[in-house]
């Protein structure tokens, strides 16, 4: 009776592996064995060409390579593991007497600290003569300082905002007759923003940007109270208030005032260095 190899047997032969070792293959051996009755058993050659195909469709893995850490790797994960050692007593005292020196350099230190914190809240200090007092000087260039920038930032908004307005005006002034309800909504969003300028204007003492922006603010409501669907009568008299106050005009000369002081270092208010009327 013949002795078949199981499917285990056949495995460790393909891989070579256990008894069946590639190096194992004199007369005698596992290996030689399986080769012999492979030679004359149709169903476990059969059965080994049907492993055999299985195990030649898996790919092994590649092994990979170790990198230049690996040997720090493997020491950081059996340090702990390792039992400890006890230092040398040499060792042990230096450390010790390194411990203790610290200590006393750091308390001289802070003995140091102390003395000088002390020595300069006691000791008198004198104040240089001719030095500028501090306090009031300090507080008075601040708050010149933050008054230069609210009114910079004034003049900067009015500016833009007679800008605008000269477009509505001329537009009003180039208008085809009959309908100005586009130029009335203009001039009604910047109706109120004018009065707030021409207030904060006249606070800051900006007398001459108050007066064009009450000229202008009673330009602007006299447009926003006309009738969108004016007649040609009616548009031409505020056409001819506008050129008789040279508002378009004063409108242009004052926004460019305001863009040259924009640029200018910002200086006592003044009433005009243009005629505007």
């Amino acid at each position: 009776m013949t002795n078949h190899f199981n499917e285990d047997d056949l495995t460790l032969y393909y891989y070579g592996e256990g008894a069946y070792r590639v190096d194992r293959v004199g007369r005698g051996s596992p290996r030689r064995r399986v080769d012999q009755h492979l030679e004359r058993c149709p169903a476990c050659a059969s059965l080994y060409h049907e492993i055999a195909g299985t195990l030649a469709m898996v790919v092994a893995p590649e092994v990979p390579e170790r990198g230049d850490q690996y040997g720090l790797e493997v020491w950081q994960r059996l340090r702990h593991k390792l039992p400890e050692q006890d230092a040398p007593l040499w060792k042990a005292l230096w450390t010790s007497v390194f411990r203790l020196d610290r200590l006393v350099f750091a308390a001289a230190a802070a003995a140091l600290l102390l003395t000088a914190f002390v020595a300069g809240r006691v000791w008198p200090r004198q104040q240089p003569a001719g030095a500028p007092a501090t306090g009031a000087p300090e507080t008075a260039g601040g708050a010149a300082s933050a008054g230069d920038s609210r009114r910079r930032i004034l003049l900067t908004s009015v500016a833009d905002h007679l800008d605008r307005s000269e477009r509505v005006l001329t537009d009003i002034m180039n208008a085809p007759r009959g309908d100005i309800s586009s130029e009335q909504r203009w001039a009604d969003g910047l109706l109120s923003t004018s009065r707030l300028y021409r207030q904060d204007a006249a606070d800051a003492g900006e007398q001459s940007v108050a007066a064009v922006l009450d000229e202008l603010e009673r330009s602007l409501l006299e447009i926003v109270n006309s009738p969108s669907k004016i007649s040609a009568a009616d548009l031409d008299e505020i056409r001819r208030r506008i050129d008789a106050a040279a508002l378009l005009f004063k409108v242009r000369v004052m926004s460019d005032e305001l863009r040259q002081r924009e640029e200018a270092p910002m200086s006592l208010p003044r009433t005009s260095t243009r005629k505007t009327s």
